[in-house]
């Protein structure tokens, strides 16, 4: 398939391109930074084009280049968005987060509507905030939407995605905690873990929905190439596990200890109200995944961290 991809070259976009490189697709890639050099050196240059563009400014999309791979793309991956809880929430902060997944989502359907030929599929990034926080209840796909600020975001986002032509197939990836190398949440900890000073964040019940970038990649790709697959996907494993869990399999897996846990008001100050990702979390279950008989790679948390990890520390 020719493909547009947005926002695809940070942490899942690091092994989502080779793998769709791999599997013989053609890729005009566009974000802010560009390509990292590992992923360009995967295949001959002329199955992938690399546009440094800012696609939250409306005058990126009068790019030649651009509008010509959109006008050819049969399919298009957007996973566009500033990272939610890498820096504190201020106002300007709070902004980017915003206009970074809003405007870009709007332009690019915009860009799609006015297109002749229109992509058959369009994958657009949520997340499983779009469901508020909760150390009791729940949720799937048919659960209503939270009322917090991320879950408002996630529903704005998805309703803009909504305006996509009738002939384009739209999967929305509501995606959980990403566990994988060189990045995400578990880059943060562990520098902190392998010290010997890690241990439950906050106190330790909050549930954590998580998937290894591995599965999420496959899910990304299945979703392109299969038209059954569409409406709201939660990109979730299994089995989440509570924070205490999460920080024990951890421990274990560095051959380190775990107990001492990270207070919630140290969090704070670090990341404002961004740390009620962490502080607060979500049962969340993917129903539709299952019925589309999708067999995770890792579905058990020690699985999928042994196989982040080991890599990482031989």
């Amino acid at each position: 398939m020719r493909l547009v991809l947005i926002g695809c070259t940070g942490f899942v976009g690091q092994e989502l391109v080779p793998q769709l490189l791999a599997s013989g697709h053609e890729l005009t890639v566009i974000s802010r930074k560009g390509l990292k050099p590992k992923s360009n050196q995967v295949t001959p240059q002329d199955k992938l084009i690399d546009l440094k563009l800012d696609l939250a400014n409306p005058q990126s999309w009068r790019n030649s280049v651009l509008i010509d791979a959109l006008s050819k793309a049969e399919g298009v991956v957007n996973l566009a968005g500033e990272p939610i809880a890498d820096k504190r929430w201020t106002p300007k902060q709070l902004e980017k987060i915003e206009t970074s997944r809003l405007n870009t989502t709007q332009f690019l359907i915009d860009a799609i509507n006015q297109q002749k030929k229109q992509p058959r599929v369009l994958i657009n990034a949520s997340a499983i905030g779009y469901y508020g926080t909760s150390q009791d209840a729940q949720f799937s796909e048919n659960s209503p939407a939270g009322k917090d600020f991320l879950a408002t975001l996630c529903q704005r986002w998805e309703s803009i995605a909504k305006e996509k032509p009738r002939a384009t197939r739209l999967v929305v990836v509501r995606i959980g905690i990403v566990i994988g190398p060189s990045g995400g949440a578990l880059s943060k900890m562990l520098p902190i873990f392998k010290s010997g000073l890690g241990g439950p964040i906050g106190n330790g019940r909050q549930w954590m929905s998580w998937i290894q970038r591995t599965d999420l990649c496959q899910i990304i790709e299945k979703a392109l190439t299969n038209k059954s697959w569409s409406g709201v996907l939660n990109c979730v494993a299994p089995k989440p596990v509570s924070m205490a869990e999460f920080a024990s399999s951890l421990g274990k897996c560095l051959g380190r200890p775990s107990v001492l846990p990270v207070p919630g008001a140290i969090l704070k100050i670090i990341l404002g109200d961004g740390a009620k990702v962490v502080l607060e979390g979500q049962y969340v279950q993917s129903n539709l995944l299952t019925k589309l008989g999708y067999r995770f790679k890792y579905s058990e948390i020690n699985q999928a961290l042994n196989a982040t990890i080991k890599p990482l520390i031989q």
